[in-house]
């Protein structure tokens, strides 16, 4: 099941963000510190904003096995750019021992249902070099680059 997340979450929203951030730190030591991108009460405050929300995939016993944190972003009054809503996957993960039971693909295919039903043009995310599992994952949605963020380590 697929649901919006609710405080009761957090612990387990927490170890999956500590999977995902020793990833990151692994692959960037350099750019990433050992910790969570998020503290409990910055969860908290995330959970009752609605332009940005969390989803969860949960088993039968309720344990969250996955989540997806979305920020809602319009493009309105540029100079160049047309008016334009996005849905911005801020973070997905999957639990490490669910990996390959396609409980990302639910994540991504009930986020890219909502992202349609509150009328966004399309559905956008970083993905990092250093972890060609994911970039491979998003291909496999059919998920095209956009954009390319390089860098020039000094």
């Amino acid at each position: 099941m697929i649901r919006r997340a609710i405080p009761e979450d957090i612990g387990r929203i927490q170890h999956l963000l500590s999977q995902i951030d020793l990833i990151h730190h692994e692959g960037r030591p350099d750019l990433f510190k050992i910790g969570t991108k998020y503290t409990d009460s910055e969860i908290l405050e995330l959970l009752s904003d609605d332009s940005r929300p969390v989803f969860v995939y949960v088993d039968d016993d309720g344990l969250v096995l996955g989540y997806c944190f979305g920020i809602i972003e319009v493009i309105e009054g540029d100079n160049i750019r047309p008016y334009m809503k996005t849905f911005y996957i801020d973070d997905l993960c999957v639990d490490e021992n669910c990996r390959g039971q396609k409980i990302g693909r639910q994540l991504y295919s009930y986020v890219r249902e909502y992202a349609k039903q509150i009328g966004c043009y399309h559905i956008t995310l970083n993905v990092w070099e250093m972890n060609p599992r994911a970039r491979a994952f998003y291909e496999s949605l059919e998920m095209k680059p956009l954009k390319t963020y390089m860098e020039d380590v000094l």
